[in-house]
């Protein structure tokens, strides 16, 4: 399996509520960079939080790729959703190529538990950072992380 994690682009620091934060123009720039390193890859899927900034960013994302299959938006994959959860739903699509756009801490947290199998050391995930990891199965410490990039 394959999987790729991506924290959303920058967003504006203030709205109505967390959930309706939008991407700024830096935002959108930044996210661009992170899915031209997903040109090529064998994506199933694209898995996104239904926040605004998350949602902006999957978009962005598919439009880059010419992504076939609509976007998945997924309760499991909001900033404070719990990772266990998040890993076990992610275990359930059964599928081999996937894309998950989401938002720290849930980011930083997935990453570690998958690679580390423990929370103690969140990947340091800026906007729109980029983690790849691969492996068997989606289970805690299971999976390498096979890149982290950050693109400014």
């Amino acid at each position: 399996m394959k999987l790729w994690v991506l924290r959303h682009g920058e967003a504006e620091q203030r709205a109505n509520t967390d959930a309706e934060r939008r991407l700024t123009a830096h935002g959108r720039e930044q996210v661009l960079r992170s899915a031209a390193r997903l040109i090529g890859q064998p994506l199933q899927a694209i898995v996104a939080s239904p926040y605004v900034r998350a949602q902006q960013t999957a978009a962005l994302v598919h439009g880059a790729l010419g992504f076939a299959e609509p976007v998945r938006t997924v309760p499991w994959l909001t900033p404070d959703s719990d990772v266990r959860q998040a890993i076990a739903e992610l275990d359930q699509l059964g599928l081999e190529h996937v894309l998950l756009v989401s938002h720290q801490p849930l980011v930083g947290g997935l990453v570690c538990m998958l690679e580390q199998g423990h929370l103690q050391a969140p990947a340091p995930m800026s906007t729109a950072s980029l983690a790849e990891l691969e492996g068997d199965w989606p289970l805690a410490g299971l999976m390498t992380l096979r890149s982290l990039d950050h693109p400014g």
